[in-house]
């Protein structure tokens, strides 16, 4: 169905705005940082991106100077949910004309939809088209969740090949790996808890954290290949609070912040309803990117 695997990070690109426009040169110098770095793939349009504020002639845009950059080094995947089921379909097609190697399709949010309603409507995206489906399960933003049997049932799908899980919750991952086909890709969506996610034998993660220590994250998945679990932990611990510093406000505004600092970004700025980070956190997010070595 794809011909990439699927292993490793993937970044969930953060989109840089200037002066309220989208800013399509620092977008390049993100992305050539990070397959500089070892990165093992992109999603444009992810919650990262500040979807819901971008319009679609900007998505593409973004896709397209992405995919020129990458190449066919990694893959480049689109997100197109959202909580219409026309629209996703709409968004998943233009995707799969657009030669994206796979669409990230979120759980519906604000609806609220039993499971019943979340298996018809990924049923339906993947229907739809014939580019490869990768399920997002976020329910600390969409507040409905894909249950076990959902996605056990979704996995039978054709077209629907990953997914993207991001509850943090360890235990239901590892039922999720249980019950899933073999060749099912499980993708972490959580950054924090990604070492023991791989451990119960996940393929790789996609990240927020990727976008900003991107050769950690290769180094991480590394040591997770070769089994040196107890070495991939120690290392890990050492960012632990750079990254729990990601989420110190909703993301992505720390991590534009971050990468601003870095100067991958000539600004931190977001769209509203996002702001800018609070100056509050600012002298000890620089102190533990300084700590890291990032700056």
């Amino acid at each position: 169905m794809t011909s990439h695997n699927y292993k490793g990070a993937i970044s969930a690109l953060a989109t840089p705005f200037l002066n309220k426009s989208v800013d399509y040169d620092s977008l390049k110098k993100l992305v050539e940082f990070q397959l500089k770095n070892g990165i093992n793939g992109f999603v444009v349009n992810g919650t990262t991106a500040e979807s819901p504020t971008l319009t679609w002639n900007e998505v593409e845009k973004m896709y397209s100077l992405v995919r020129e950059i990458a190449g066919t080094r990694v893959p480049v995947i689109l997100g197109t949910g959202s909580n219409s089921t026309d629209d996703t379909i709409e968004k998943t097609k233009k995707a799969q004309g657009m030669g994206a190697d796979a669409a990230l399709v979120v759980v519906p949010y604000y609806n609220k939809p039993p499971q019943r309603g979340l298996e018809a409507h990924f049923k339906a995206v993947a229907e739809s088209a014939d580019i490869p489906i990768i399920l997002y399960n976020v329910p600390g933003r969409t507040i409905a969740s894909m249950n076990l049997e959902t996605t056990v049932a979704l996995s039978k799908v054709k077209n629907i090949f990953a997914i993207k899980e991001a509850s943090g919750d360890i235990s239901f991952d590892e039922k999720l790996k249980t019950a899933l086909p073999k060749d099912f890709v499980m993708l972490s969506g959580d950054d924090p808890t990604l070492i023991p996610f791989l451990k119960l034998g996940g393929s790789g993660v996609i990240s927020v954290m990727s976008n900003a220590i991107t050769s950690k994250c290769a180094h991480w998945f590394k040591l997770a290949q070769e089994n040196k679990w107890s070495e991939a932990e120690a290392d890990f611990a050492n960012y632990k609070e750079i990254i729990n510093l990601m989420y110190v406000e909703a993301n992505p505004i720390p991590l534009k912040w971050m990468l601003y600092k870095m100067g991958l970004f000539k600004s931190p700025e977001m769209r509203l309803p996002l702001v800018s980070l609070d100056n509050q956190h600012h002298e000890r997010i620089t102190a533990e990117m300084k700590k890291v070595g990032m700056i």
